[in-house]
């Protein structure tokens, strides 16, 4: 079981992930945007960043690169529509993060997020 910070502007997409990684056994915490997520970061250990690129205010490259700073063991995963702009050399995004680009299947990410945790 891993502690997971999911962090992702749209709602309804949050819930579906959250329930479906509550139900794989999971401990999620979820937020709507970046700066809630990373205060969050500040009293909690988690194992695994889980967070949309493209959001208002601070954005998940942003929370990523924070996050790596407050805790180096801690997996991060990207889920995008913008997948390019996660792996372009200059967005600086931590080198060890995984991307997963939207569309995906709630089956496809708890999987992810299992060999994420495995390795």
């Amino acid at each position: 079981m891993a502690h997971i910070l999911l962090v992702e502007d749209d709602e309804s997409l949050r819930k579906f992930l959250a329930q479906a990684l509550l139900r794989a056994g999971h401990e999620v915490m979820d937020f709507g945007d970046g700066e809630e997520a990373y205060a969050s970061l500040k009293g909690v250990p988690f194992d695994l960043l889980l967070t949309d690129i493209v959001m208002p205010g601070m954005d998940g490259i942003e929370l990523a690169k924070r996050a790596a700073e407050m805790n180096a063991a801690m997996k991060i995963m990207f889920i995008t529509g913008f997948a390019a702009v996660a792996l372009h050399p200059a967005s600086n995004a931590p080198k060890q993060a995984k991307v997963l680009s939207k569309p995906f299947h709630l089956r496809e990410i708890v999987a992810e997020v299992e060999r994420m945790m495995a390795a």
